[in-house]
């Protein structure tokens, strides 16, 4: 398969195992913050952390084909994640906040799409680039 057809199927790839995550997240963002009555940001830090772990999973498998170093990949992971997530907190507590307030499920959906495509690069050139493809294929 040439370079360019198997960069478009990871992305496609990573697309999926993104969307599969995400209703993880609004899935989970739900119960907690419909059910549970948890405060907004408590409920969008968990929902995020189990899509994560969900995604990164799936991705370096799959996606990625990765056999690098799965604790070094995860805390590179980590580090996306300790600058995302105290940003996206913020702007979400910022923007549903009573004088702003915007739906929490637009920010929600927003917060998401940032996410998918700042993911989808640092995964592809900074925690996976020199490991693509060197795990066996089953």
């Amino acid at each position: 398969m040439n370079d360019s057809k198997k960069e478009l199927l990871r992305t496609v790839k990573f697309t999926l195992f993104s969307i599969s995550a995400g209703l993880i997240q609004i899935v989970s963002f739900t119960l907690m913050e419909e059910v549970l009555h948890l405060t907004h940001w408590v409920a969008y830090l968990v929902a995020l952390i189990l899509s994560v772990l969900w995604n990164f999973t799936l991705n370096r498998k799959y996606t990625f084909h990765s056999a690098s170093n799965v604790p070094v990949a995860m805390l590179k992971v980590a580090g996306f994640y300790l600058v995302f997530t105290p940003l996206s907190t913020w702007w979400t507590a910022a923007l549903t906040s009573p004088e702003v307030a915007w739906n929490e499920y637009l920010v929600l959906a927003m917060t998401m799409i940032i996410n998918f495509v700042t993911e989808y690069l640092f995964q592809r050139f900074v925690v996976f680039g020199k490991s693509l493809d060197t795990a066996e294929k089953k």
